[in-house]
């Protein structure tokens, strides 16, 4: 087998599976059917598998450190962690990766995989993945297709000149967008059609020559942007000039609808992009017309509902609930329908339009040190829960609106004010007057846990200033500690 390049796609929106999934903390970063993430499920799908290389990942800023952090986690090793200045689709994102593959192996072949789908049978994806070797390496583009098992309107569907045939590579006569409900049944019954997973094999030279026949416009900038990229820390920042004039289009637009030299491989296992939570309850066992409860829940006299609660010390009780989702955050709460379930996307362009900050901002920061959230937010103060990993530190900063309280709960923090260093340990605190230059570090081997109070006119999160940072933060738009 020849060396194959897992490409693993990892952006989104994250408005149809709100408000556990947001713009700042998607999906796929978000344990939904089983212990690890969707993305490290992708990460993993081939690894270890022969003539298999380290996986490149196309991401953006903001998702960067979140990346990195679960995929050592798992300990896979990237080849590269490509950033996208801006979010162009998957168009640009995969001509990139082609490029960047190319400069090294041409005929290498890349495996592009979304990091928001659930593929259980990782023996039988590797399966489909080897089948279609051949034809890649004979200079296909070879793309996989699930078998369908409902009218599913919320996919796009395949059209094949014949049955399909798992493991065999076979001709695409079309591919269809989203069908309305009658021609999805059309499909279903006709037995020539698949799910279009939006998974390819192909080498980097032939998906290169794609783009040139079908959308050449996308070849100057985007190969501007790849030779212009820069090393940042371990990340590969695409040069932001050229990228910024990247038509935003998918690959399917681009290519693939377009393309003449395309076969699908049919994938036999189970497969969902988890794109609703309906996917989600019916991924969990909820198919049978089952209750699926996750988190702290009591679910009774409960018939086909999901329930699921994020909060800590807080109990989600159903009772009588049929064909129901309920899904509790610590700062919002989702009560639906389970036929509505594609609705939750206009909810959240609602509340997006009304400026309602849960519509995009998770509860649980990020940071590359680590992560903090707001337990409790008024007029002129705020209470925080920080947490430091070993070994990380937060910036050098200063606040021109707030003073801070900290006071360490577990683990032992070393703490910077002014021109005094020193050593907080359990139960002990330190005031960080308005205007003082300070940093908070964990020298130590367990995670630094701290109660952070902020006091003053103005606590946004853009009120600093920053002198010194590890994590080369300092040119970000919005430089949150």
């Amino acid at each position: 087998m020849p060396e194959i390049f897992p490409v693993l796609l990892c952006g989104g929106s994250g408005t149809r599976l709100w408000p556990v999934s947001r713009k700042s903390f998607p999906k796929q970063f978000v344990p939904l059917a089983g212990q690890g993430t969707l993305f490290q499920a992708a990460a993993a799908r081939m690894q270890g598998a022969p003539g298999v290389g380290c996986p490149l990942i196309l991401t953006n800023s903001d998702f960067r450190f979140i990346v990195a952090e679960q995929l050592a986690a798992d300990g896979i090793r990237p080849g590269a962690i490509i950033i996208e200045p801006a979010a162009k689709n998957t168009g640009p994102a995969i001509l990139a990766a082609a490029l960047h593959l190319a400069a090294e192996s041409p005929d290498a072949l890349m495996l592009v995989m979304p990091t928001d789908h659930s593929i259980p049978d990782v023996d039988a994806f590797r399966a489909a993945v080897a089948a279609g070797v051949a034809r890649a390496e004979a200079g296909q583009i070879v793309t996989f297709g699930i078998r369908p098992d409902r009218p599913e309107t919320g996919y796009g569907w395949i059209e094949l000149a014949t049955a399909p045939v798992d493991g065999q590579a076979q001709k695409v006569a079309r591919f269809v967008e989203k069908p309305p409900l009658d021609l999805a049944e059309a499909m279903l019954a006709e037995g020539r059609y698949l799910w279009n997973a939006g998974i390819f094999l192909m080498s980097a030279k032939v998906l290169i020559a794609g783009f040139a026949d079908h959308a050449p416009d996308l070849i100057g900038p985007v190969t501007e942007a790849v030779a212009g990229a820069r090393r940042d820390l371990d990340f590969l920042r695409l040069a932001e000039a050229p990228w910024q004039g990247v038509r935003d289009i998918s690959v399917d637009y681009a290519v693939m609808e377009k393309a003449a030299n395309i076969e699908v491989v049919p994938l036999g296992a189970a497969w969902s992009d988890l794109g609703d939570w309906n996917a989600v309850w019916r991924e969990n066992g909820g198919a049978a017309g089952g209750v699926v409860t996750q988190g702290p829940v009591t679910a009774i006299d409960c018939e086909g509902s999901l329930l699921r609660s994020e909060v800590e010390g807080q109990h989600l009780v159903g009772i009588g609930l049929h064909d129901m989702i309920v899904v509790a955050m610590p700062d919002a709460v989702l009560v639906a329908d389970r036929s509505r379930a594609q609705d939750v996307k206009t909810a959240v362009a609602q509340l997006k339009a009304r400026s309602v900050r849960q519509a995009e901002i998770f509860p649980r920061d990020h940071r590359p040190w680590g992560w903090f959230e707001t337990l409790a937010l008024a007029d002129r103060f705020q209470v925080k829960r920080i947490v430091v990993k070993p070994g990380a530190a937060l910036s050098l900063q200063s606040h021109i609106h707030r003073a801070e309280h900290w006071i360490v709960v577990s683990g032992t923090a070393q703490v910077t004010v002014g021109e005094e260093v020193k050593l907080l340990s359990e139960n002990q605190s330190v005031y960080v007057p308005l205007g003082a230059i300070h940093r908070l570090a964990n020298p130590g081997k367990v995670p630094v846990v701290l109660i952070e109070v902020q006091t003053g006119a103005y606590l946004g999160e853009d009120d600093i200033i920053r002198y010194e940072d590890i994590y080369a933060r300092s040119d970000e738009k919005v430089t949150p500690r």
